[in-house]
């Protein structure tokens, strides 16, 4: 059973700094592609940032220059989100998400508060 789990949520102050992490274990054989979604009370959730299986990184526009995305040295299967110059709309429940082939793993999410 792949089961996918993120830390590091919290409150911070509009203008300070989190890193979420996000791990997938299980029985895994391969690297799998990975990706960050942000759900705020009330929308649906929307893609933040992703990493392919080679690497590559992808933003959208709202965090583009704030928030980065990697992928641990010694465990390919964990991620990272460092998430800078945090603002009041950055609020929201962050899922991460672990694709592997054809199957999609979810993590429960990790709440993630900025204050005015």
């Amino acid at each position: 059973q792949v089961q996918v789990e993120e830390s590091g949520g919290g409150l911070v102050q509009a203008g300070g700094s989190l890193r979420l992490s996000c791990t997938a274990s299980g029985p895994l054989f391969s690297r799998g592609a990975m990706a960050w979604y942000r759900q705020a009370p009330g929308k649906q959730r929307d893609l933040v940032a992703s990493i392919s299986t080679s690497g590559e990184t992808t933003y959208t526009d709202s965090v583009q220059g704030r928030f980065t995305v990697s992928r641990d040295n010694r465990n390919k299967n964990t991620v990272y989100l460092q998430m800078g110059s945090l603002k009041p709309e950055d609020t929201a429940v962050y899922y991460c998400n672990a694709k592997f082939g054809i199957m999609s793993y979810w993590g429960q999410g990790t709440q993630v508060t900025v204050s005015s």
